[in-house]
């Protein structure tokens, strides 16, 4: 073998050896990032379906609330979770149609927006985790055992509205008022537990109730009109129907000039004259953190107690009232929370 050939040949398996090593570095320099993407590429995106029986800015903002609570804690929606938003037009056929997909489509979770959609969800399954909020009264809606202990695949929390001291305020804006008008949504349980409560508070406030029903949101007019002439004041409590087309009501009763106490402050915001109420963003971020709990797997719905809020607001607005022809006492505009003008 020649020199020339020898020297070659050396050269040659020199190259051949570097090409390998540089091979070798740059396999293991991409070996994590492969391994970050599969991670990466197995996290399961959690699905929730969202279910609410109509739109309304208290519920639109539980719903918010819901969303951002989730966002906060590692949850957003297009990453980690997939949201699939369904509003039932304030429609029950809708509520159950909505609700089977739902159980159909084996989702996470099912967050359900007021007592319809969270009976309609819980009658389409009982393994899928239900979160619900703006709910007065769970165990009356038959979503849940107790308000302690669930034991059932259901928990979240009450829209439970003061009602007795909403009603009192009537008594504090028109001392003289004697007949208050209601008007309710005859098939939402929801609110058969708040005329419950204000049949038994009226005597003791010297107030006799006057009360109309509705089944849907076009006759929330024609029972207004049919109140304005017999009332001293109109009260809307957390009816979901009732609540969608509350500027039927402000119309009515601004023309008639009587006071509309409402059941919640996002009413108050709207139009309506005087409220205790609670924060509905707040009730659905509480609401959120709570499914957080769930998704992480720390708690189970069955072991988890029905929460609400503790603080009430007194809002008061006092555009409404120049409407209404009522003259906010000044005892009440100095307590008052928040004062819209």
């Amino acid at each position: 073998m020649g020199r020339g050939s020898y020297e070659k040949k050396v050269h040659l398996a020199f190259i051949f050896a570097l090409i390998m090593s540089l091979i070798s570095l740059v396999g293991c320099s991409s070996s994590p990032t492969n391994s970050t993407d599969t991670k990466a590429s197995s996290e399961k995106v959690m699905n929730i379906g969202i279910v609410q029986i109509v739109e309304h800015p208290s519920l639109d903002a539980a719903r918010k609330g819901f969303i951002d609570a989730l966002k906060a804690n590692g949850y957003e929606e297009g990453k980690q979770v997939k949201l699939d938003y369904q509003n039932a037009q304030g429609q029950a056929s809708n509520l159950t149609t909505i609700s089977q997909k739902f159980a159909n489509d084996k989702v996470d979770m099912i967050f359900a927006i007021a007592t319809p959609s969270a009976q309609a969800a819980a009658q389409q399954t009982k393994d899928i985790p239900i979160l619900i909020t703006a709910v007065t009264d769970p165990v009356d809606a038959g979503v849940v055992k107790s308000m302690e202990k669930p034991d059932t695949n259901v928990t979240g929390t009450t829209d439970m509205n003061p009602v007795k001291d909403q009603l009192a305020l009537i008594k504090q804006i028109k001392p003289n008022a004697k007949k208050v008008g209601i008007i309710y949504n005859t098939g939402e349980s929801n609110t058969e537990v708040q005329i419950k409560i204000a049949k038994e508070a009226a005597p003791g406030l010297g107030l006799e109730l006057e009360l109309v029903g509705v089944t849907n949101s076009s006759e929330v007019k024609q029972a207004a009109d049919a109140l304005a002439a017999k009332v001293d004041a109109i009260y809307v409590p957390t009816d979901n129907i009732v609540v969608s087309a509350l500027d039927s009501v402000l119309k009515v009763a601004e023309q008639a000039k009587i006071p509309v106490v409402v059941g919640e402050g996002d009413s108050v915001k709207k139009g309506g004259l005087i409220t205790y109420g609670l924060d509905y963003y707040k009730l659905g971020y509480q609401t959120g953190e709570m499914a957080v709990k769930v998704l992480k797997g720390k708690a189970k719905p069955q072991d988890m107690a029905i929460e609400t809020q503790k603080e009430f607001k007194l809002l008061i607005n006092k555009k409404a009232a120049v409407n209404m022809g009522i003259t906010i006492p000044d005892e009440l505009l100095k307590k008052a929370d928040e004062v819209f003008e």
